[in-house]
């Protein structure tokens, strides 16, 4: 690793370590003892309405669900900006397994739920890796748990539970003193403070999870105490979680289409049809027909730990550590056919130019080759380990504050995924909606018939690496007048993000099934959302993913044997320094007030790949290894303006130009390829930052206690959106490399993808390329309110986005519709509380790390909580999720060329809960 720092970097340094005390200035305001969240950012200049205002609230005596409201509330009246915010109350009411989940009530947040939990967070309609998220003002390091996952920059929300947080806030409008790297919005999570809390307070729950389709049982518990001494001058805290889930997901995938022009120019069957009419050329039907099964049970250990210290009123010092460790291991497996251009002896008709049914030959005759249906199983070990260091601290003078902040985290995770494929031969019939049918059912379901090609096994070791490194200093400058304060400072990061790709399969025992053991069947696919799907796809042979990992540990493997095109496409470094200046003005009058000021930062940005020069070998040339870098130097101004109409009614605008980067490993050319669909997904050293103009505005009008209404619009200009373009590129397959016979026989003879018998395939591969402006334009409706002393209350939003890029396709992850709507109750010992979110279709990825993006269809979340109080001390919650058992449906250009339909279940959670 390199440690050459810059002059600014230094100089951070030597700051941090000569100043009294160390603090990020957005995270200085003063705290709320009966929470432990932090109000309205210090440089918020109060006025006389905002007085008033929070001199009403403190005389409305709430607690729980209508507490929260009121101090997200709060916040959002008195920011500079235009912002929203969650407390610890709503995080803890809300039916929630990880962060993004609570954010999800939020106007203009969506989120994507590829495997049942809430993951993957969107921001007024803008693709989640352009949105960053900090905690404490400092960004944590976080890489991939799937294989061929991208590690991208947005926050993986699954690595933090929720009790660690005392609030979070998302700034959907910039201002010079945030952190670059946000076009959607950029995200601010608070842990609890000890000085902030009462001395001793201990606070925890025990609980279970069940989730209905894994008709599996999972503990959870955490606990988190609180010190300080009597003065309230040093304070500790510790937080412990333990989280468990099973999650089971199942589902059928059709991995691409194929045009009947193409097939019947090697098969003669279908270019009879097509010759006679009965089917024309641009007819498309499916090359592949899979039953997917992924079985994951997941954990989460969390560890935080704070020390605060403040000798005086003037001087605060604190230090933090997270540790976070998560296992993600799963086992996965597909049946499925594929290809099926020499076998196919029978179509069935097509309707409106997609045909949904077919036979494939069990016997080679005269013109139609034998069919197979392969069978993969892959079993994976995926541990995250997250840690982290962070110190910060203060000295405030007469009218000045010195504040700084210094710390780095790393990440790391080895996957391993032990791969066993099986292949068996003989006739099938398909059908689009029903699936695969065997000729012979009993042969299928005999496992001595499945057999391992020699070489199709293998074993995947692939270290994972992220670091990241950061210093700040800020200066803030109190003024009587208009332009009340001056803030300036200057923020150096680092970040490192490493992949070393290594697949081995020579010496990998070969066999069949009867042979690897742990054989059984499968009943999976049989909820509402597969009804009538074929029994031989669902109830099919397999073995266990103990079974698979004991039959490759237990092989003779060849560790000298590296297979060099997955070495070369899969290993990779990246690393992206940042060196960031900024200024800032705070103004206020009697009904005005905002900011405006400009952030200098400059970018560099180096990469290391390895580009082969003919076939693959291992080890690799020298001259294989090259460099890529790059230096961006951006001035970014922001201007915030509010306007208190001291009667309830605020109005905002906000303009400023923003920046944002590609993923970590799309900056350098590397290639990850699934040799077996032949597409795959790469980077592109030439990459330009996104370039952004921004515009919101919101109109928010406070009618009552805990009640508002509001609207607000926004309008974001991307000069250079980055396209995410399919393109057909020659690539070489590894599986000729494991066992040359076989793929001559499946992708040469077999004519998939016009491959060679040197090796070489038609991949289909997508990268990430500069492209004209895209344009991302909507608007938010928002209504909380709670109805008297009834104990009812309501809250609910609307937001349309319309996001395009210059060829009016729609950009990913952005839905034109979403809807939220949340009426609860709470009164006396009980609190009750339904969720409904509805989001209409949008732009995400594929089957599989490395599948085309596909569309998914509309997609309805429906939740409740029920909680009751027992005393102060003790209550209970109980939470039911997805009780729609909502299917997530993928589908190609129209709902009639379907690609992907996957359930998860319903999901349950009992808690107990307890403080003193």
């Amino acid at each position: 690793m390199q440690h050459r720092m810059s002059v600014l970097a230094a100089a951070i340094v030597a700051g941090l370590c000569c100043t009294t005390g160390m603090s990020h200035a957005q995270n200085a305001p003063p705290p709320e003892a009966s929470t432990g969240a932090k109000s309205a950012p210090a440089q918020t200049t109060a006025t006389p309405a905002d007085a008033k205002n929070a001199k009403d609230l403190s005389a409305i005596m709430v607690t729980g669900i209508r507490s929260s409201m009121a101090r997200s509330l709060d916040t959002k009246r008195n920011a500079d900006a235009i912002v929203d915010a969650i407390t610890a109350e709503d995080i803890g009411k809300f039916p929630s397994t990880n962060v993004a989940e609570a954010m999800a009530q939020i106007p203009g947040v969506t989120i994507d739920r590829r495997f049942g939990q809430g993951e993957r967070v969107s921001i007024d309609g803008t693709d989640p890796s352009l949105n960053l998220t900090f905690l404490d003002g400092h960004p944590v390091a976080q890489t991939p748990w799937l294989v061929g996952e991208q590690p991208n920059r947005g926050f993986d929300y699954t690595l933090l539970a929720p009790e660690v947080l005392g609030r979070l806030e998302i700034y959907k409008s910039p201002e010079a003193r945030l952190p670059e790297g946000s076009i959607g919005g950029t995200v601010i999570m608070y842990t609890r403070q000890p000085l902030d809390l009462k001395a001793n307070t201990l606070t925890g729950t025990v609980g279970v999870n069940y989730g209905d389709q894994a008709d599996k049982t999972r503990p959870n518990a955490s606990v988190l105490y609180s010190w300080k001494n009597p003065e309230s001058t040093l304070g500790a805290l510790v937080s412990v979680s333990h989280y468990e889930e099973q999650t089971d997901r199942q589902g059928s995938e059709i991995f691409n289409y194929q045009a009947m022009s193409d097939v019947a120019s090697v098969n003669p069957t279908v270019a009879g049809l097509v010759a006679s009419g009965k089917l024309a050329g641009t007819d498309i039907m499916p090359d592949s027909l899979n039953a997917a099964w992924f079985q994951q049970h997941r954990k989460r250990d969390t560890f935080t730990g704070t020390v605060q210290y403040k000798p005086t009123d003037r001087v605060e010092l604190s230090a933090s550590a997270l540790y976070v460790r998560e296992d993600f291991s799963n086992f996965e497996q597909s049946l499925y056919f594929q290809g099926g251009n020499q076998n196919i002896d029978s179509l069935g008709a097509a309707s409106q130019g997609v045909i949904g049914s077919g036979h494939a030959c069990g016997v080679e005759t005269a013109g139609c080759g034998p069919a197979a249906v392969y069978l993969d199983s892959f079993a994976r070990k995926s541990v995250v380990t997250t840690k982290g260091l962070d110190f910060k601290g203060s000295y405030r003078g007469d009218g000045w504050e010195l504040n700084g902040q210094i710390g780095g985290s790393k990440a790391n995770n080895t996957l391993q995924e032990y791969y066993l494929g099986a292949v068996y031969g003989g006739g099938y019939g398909w059908d689009i909606h029903r699936g695969v049918t065997f000729d012979d059912p009993s042969a299928a379901r005999d496992p001595t018939n499945w057999v391992e090609p020699n070489g199709s096994n293998s074993l995947l070791r692939n270290p994972l690496t992220s670091r990241d490194f950061y210093g700040q200093l800020d200066f803030s400058k109190d003024f009587n007048g208009p332009i009340n304060q001056l803030l300036i400072g200057a923020r150096y990061t680092r970040h490192n993000e490493g992949s070393d790709y290594r697949s081995y399969a020579d010496g990998i025992n070969a066999g069949s099934l009867a042979d690897a053991g742990g054989i059984s069947y499968t009943d999976i696919l049989d909820s509402s959302a597969f009804s009538g799907f074929s029994a031989d796809q669902r109830r099919h042979v397999q073995t266990t993913d103990g079974a698979e990992r004991a039959w490759i540990d237990n092989s003779p493997i060849n560790w000298n044997d590296v297979s060099a095109a997955n070495y070369i496409n899969g290993t990779w470094k990246v690393r992206q320094e940042a060196e960031g200046l900024y200024a800032q003005a705070n103004f206020a009058t009697d009904s005005l007030h905002g900011n405006f000021g400009v952030r200098y930062v400059h970018t560099k940005i180096d990469g290391n790949y390895i580009l082969a020069d003919g076939t693959p070998i291992y080890p690799v040339p020298d001259a294989w290894r090259k460099t890529s870098k790059a230096t961006y130097n951006d001035w970014l101004p922001a201007f915030n303006l509010v306007y208190d109409t001291q009667h309830d009614v605020v109005l905002r605008f906000s303009a400023a130009k923003v920046i944002s980067w590609a993923p970590y490993n799309q900056l350098v050319p590397n290639t990850f390829l699934n040799d077996d669909v032949l597409n795959g997904t790469g980077g592109n050293g030439g990459l330009k930052p996104y370039k952004s103009y921004n515009f919101n505005a919101s109109a928010e009008w406070y009618f009552g206690a805990q009640s508002v209404l509001a609207a607000s619009v926004f309008y974001k200009h991307v000069l250079n959106y980055l396209d995410q373009v399919a393109k057909t590129e020659r690539q070489y397959n590894g599986l000729n490399d494991t066992d040359h016979a076989n793929f001559v026989s499946k992708y040469v003879d077999g004519q998939l993808g016009n491959c060679d018998v040197n090796g070489f395939c038609d991949y289909t591969v997508i990268r990430p390329y500069n492209s004209g402006a895209g344009k991302i334009r909507g608007f938010t409706l928002n209504y909380q309110q709670p109805f008297g002393e009834s104990g009812f209350g309501v809250s609910a939003n609307y937001t349309y986005t319309h996001a395009r890029n210059t060829a009016g396709e729609a950009l990913p992850y952005s839905s034109d519709n979403a809807v939220n709507f949340s009426p609860y109750y709470e009164k006396g010992p009980l609190t009750a509380r339904l969720i409904y979110g509805w989001r209409s279709k949008y732009l995400a990825g594929g089957f599989i790390a490395g599948a085309a993006p596909a569309t998914v269809d509309a997609y309805t979340e429906f939740d409740a909580s029920f909680g009751w109080t027992f005393n102060p001390n003790v209550s209970v919650t109980l939470d039911a999720m997805n009780l729609l058992d909502e299917k997530y449906f993928q589908y190609q250009d129209t709902k009639r060329e379907p690609l992907n339909t996957y359930t998860t279940g319903r999901r349950y959670m009992a808690n107990l809960h307890f403080k003193f």
